[in-house]
């Protein structure tokens, strides 16, 4: 695609004003585990008697690993590890992404690797192989399949975060199950839970599980739920019997600690970056609400959003920007079909990976939103910026906001300055260093 700065699109959209920003605080329940603390945490959760004694010497354990950024993945993972071979068991790390990493075993070692999870660094072996077996049909028809490197383990535990899904909602979404279901199936699980849709998603993910708990080792499940500025706050090992009961209960947990951006309404939202290490959509829907269906509700009511760039842990992976009005010809340059087009084609859901407006530079992606506003004036509108949508902790606001938030309109929400203009390099990209703080907010 031709994208010619200083051509056609370039003189509509110049003098299009642009509203001035402050940055502001939101404040959120901040209860957390250290790094520090996370490799006791998991030791002192895998001792407690009906976990550690699934566990025997010469054991051969398969660990999960996803492909979405959570907190400290790297730390909770090699802490399994360690715990089970003090136990005198050989683990080793199964990649559970699904079709992730452009379903390719080097794709998903890949994707670990960002995340810090390697041979080395786990100290144990990681196998990425993709074959897979149909281990039966769930009562609602659906074939099951699951990676014959898990099936060949003594064992299973499933290592993964319960939140929120981006694309239904249920008494399970995002958590145990899926990790079992679509990251231990690999492409052909994935693509057969897909397969009904999303809209009966919370149906069939219940009904594959418990085909996989039939015929899958799993031992125990180690989830994680992180706190409202991307921080683990809690992690509990849960026995395989009691895994259907207690994830609808962890599920609360983080829906009750997710982050929200409080002033609910916007005009604008720019989004710096997005990535699957933010979410499976690139940008949190839950947050911002771009939803790529029609059965899950929530986030942010806005008119235009744009993205900015892509994240180099996504690998070209850029799902959501279908969800986006605008985009900057820097994260159009970054995109892979090869790694964003089998993950579409395996979920059915192809509205993420489709291509918007595509412009010169961060200027004009925002100039582009504001000029196509209905019913707000470019320079007094309501204008959202966030770092990505998984560090909301500090984020931007126009003007337009400023007397209600110094009045106190928003609980939890305080300025941390005044109102000025953005800052841009010669360039036209953003250059004004909101990045992430030393505590992890942003």
């Amino acid at each position: 695609m031709r994208v010619a700065k200083g051509g056609a699109v370039s003189r509509i959209l110049e003098g299009t004003p642009l509203p001035r920003m402050f940055r502001a605080r939101q404040d959120f329940p901040a209860e957390k585990i250290p790094p520090g603390d996370i490799a006791r945490t998991v030791a002192s959760q895998i001792a407690r008697p009906e976990i550690t004694e699934r566990v025997r010497p010469g054991m051969r354990i398969a660990v999960t690993a996803g492909s979405r950024g959570v907190a400290n993945v790297a730390l909770i993972t090699r802490a399994i590890v360690d715990e089970l071979r003090a136990r005198g068991a050989e683990p080793f790390i199964l990649p559970s992404m699904g079709s992730h990493g452009g379903a390719t075993a080097e794709g998903q070692r890949e994707v670990l690797a960002g995340y810090g999870i390697t041979e080395d660094s786990m100290g144990c072996p990681i196998d990425a192989r993709m074959e897979t077996e149909q281990i039966g049909v769930s009562a609602l028809g659906r074939p099951v399949f699951c990676a014959k490197s898990a099936l060949g383990a003594d064992g299973i535990v499933v290592s993964c975060r319960v939140k929120p899904h981006n694309a239904f909602r249920g008494v399970y979404e995002s958590g145990i199950l899926k990790m079992m279901v679509v990251g231990m199936g690999k492409r052909e699980g994935a693509e057969s839970l897909h397969r009904d849709g999303m809209g009966r998603m919370a149906e069939n993910l219940p009904a594959s599980a418990r085909v996989v708990f039939g015929r899958a080792p799993v031992l125990f499940a180690l989830p994680c739920v992180e706190n409202a500025y991307d921080q683990t706050m809690l992690i509990e090992a849960v026995p395989a019997e009691r895994i259907f009961d207690r994830e609808p209960e962890l599920l609360r947990i983080a829906f009750a600690n997710m982050p929200s951006i409080l002033v609910e309404e916007a005009d604008v939202l720019i989004v710096d970056e997005i990535g699957k290490n933010y979410s499976g959509t690139g940008v949190d829907p839950n947050i911002a609400g771009t939803f790529s269906t029609e059965f899950a509700s929530g986030g942010l009511k806005v008119q235009r959003t744009c993205m900015l760039r892509l994240s180099p842990e996504s690998h070209g992976n850029g799902l959501g920007t279908g969800l986006a009005n605008v985009i900057t010809k820097r994260l159009y340059d970054d995109l892979d079909g090869e790694m964003m087009y089998p993950n579409c084609l395996t979920s059915t859901v192809l509205k993420s990976a489709m291509i918007p407006m595509v412009v010169a530079d961060d200027r004009e992606a925002i100039q582009a939103c504001l000029k196509t506003l209905n019913g707000a004036a470019p320079d007094s509108a309501r204008v959202v910026r966030i770092a990505n949508s998984l560090h909301v902790g500090e984020i931007m606001l126009s003007e337009a906001y400023y007397g209600d938030v110094v009045l106190g309109r928003w609980e939890g929400l305080r300025a941390l300055g005044e109102p000025a203009p953005l800052e841009f390099d010669e360039s036209g990209n953003l250059a004004d260093g909101f990045a992430q703080g030393e505590d992890g907010r942003r």
